[in-house]
């Protein structure tokens, strides 16, 4: 008779404990990206909702912006970095296909040879993640992960496409998941749709890239109206599913806080969802851009900020994207 394998000792669920962000000190308007792309400041902004966004330095990484970011996340949660046991980002613009940015993030933390995971579902990277961190906590397999989103999207873009200049930013966010008493993440409904792979992707693979060389890296393009679509007929019945998944209503929630891809994206799922006014709407976008797998995160942590959400309330999270991919769950906030 075989031996039976022991397991850990189960939890019954994991919280969201403290939320740290880092946005990159250059603030770049519309106008001068316009100039590049034959546009305007009026036209961006009708566009998407964007006015302005946060680009990196040239010599920032995507690791150097998930430290500072992990470093507040982990101080907020009164932990030590030895504590974490697992470190889980959330990237598609760290340059390297290996090491992962999660190993370089959790050496320079300090957490003394925590695991360590990059995630690769694009904008719906976080919610990913942090589906993730929930079952290695409730199945006893780690006490404390670090969930970070980060990206440096201007690595990958190409100022002069009209489609996609305006659209994208940097940045990070970072949440510390632990132990709790009960459910604090429901369950995640996620899923893809790899027949529109095409509508966001690199104008060229690793492999053709290798064949050309060349000074910058193959840029994102993105196919807007293809992703809107998608996103207006899809992502708001994903919402209910995790919203049912969870077992509460609209009317539990208090607040929403989408991926930041677009302002009018973000304004059709409020109509759809039919959203009671009490809900406060994340709409980061307007002065942090689109920052894929951190966008989440990001406004999630300016509405703490902020003083706008209360301690304990209910919030309902999604992240979309390429791929095209997607992930919802609702959380109780910290």
């Amino acid at each position: 008779m075989t031996k039976a394998l022991r397991l850990p000792p189960t939890r019954a669920g994991s919280r969201i404990m403290s939320i740290g962000s880092y946005r990159p000190s250059r603030v770049v308007d519309n106008v001068e990206i316009a100039a590049r792309i034959e546009s305007s400041d009026e036209w961006i902004r009708d566009r998407s909702g964007i006015i302005e966004r946060r680009w990196a330095a040239a010599d920032e990484t995507v690791v150097d912006m998930a430290l500072i970011a992990s470093g507040k996340a982990v101080a907020a949660a009164g932990l030590s970095p030895e504590q974490i046991s697992m470190v889980l980002v959330a990237t598609v613009t760290h340059p390297y296909q290996t090491p992962s940015a999660a190993a370089e993030l959790a050496a320079r933390l300090g957490t003394n040879g925590a695991g360590a995971l990059d995630v690769a579902a694009a904008c719906a990277g976080f919610c990913y993640a942090l589906s993730i961190a929930d079952s290695l906590i409730r199945t006893g397999s780690s006490e404390y992960v670090l969930v970070v989103g980060v990206e440096k999207l201007t690595d990958f873009l190409n100022l002069d496409d009209r489609g996609s200049a305006f659209i994208f930013a940097d940045g990070a966010g970072a949440v510390v998941v632990g132990p709790a008493d009960h459910p604090g993440i429901g369950p995640v409904v996620w899923g893809s749709d790899g027949d529109q792979k095409d509508a966001i992707t690199m104008t060229q693979s690793w492999a053709e890239y290798r064949t050309e060389p060349g000074e910058q890296f193959p840029a994102l393009t993105m196919q807007g109206q293809q992703v809107f679509r998608w996103a207006i007929g899809e992502i708001s019945k994903v919402c209910v599913q995790a919203l049912e998944a969870a077992g509460v209503t609209i009317d539990d929630l208090v607040a929403f806080v989408p991926h930041q891809a677009n302002m009018r994206i973000t304004d059709a799922m409020v109509k759809q969802l039919k959203l009671p006014e009490h809900v406060v709407v994340a709409r980061d976008i307007a002065t942090t851009g689109n920052t894929s797998a951190a966008s989440v995160p990001l406004a999630l942590d300016r509405l703490v900020e902020n003083g706008e959400l209360p301690g304990g309330g209910l919030a309902l999270l999604v992240g979309f994207g390429a791929g095209l991919a997607f992930a919802a769950q609702v959380v109780e906030l910290p």
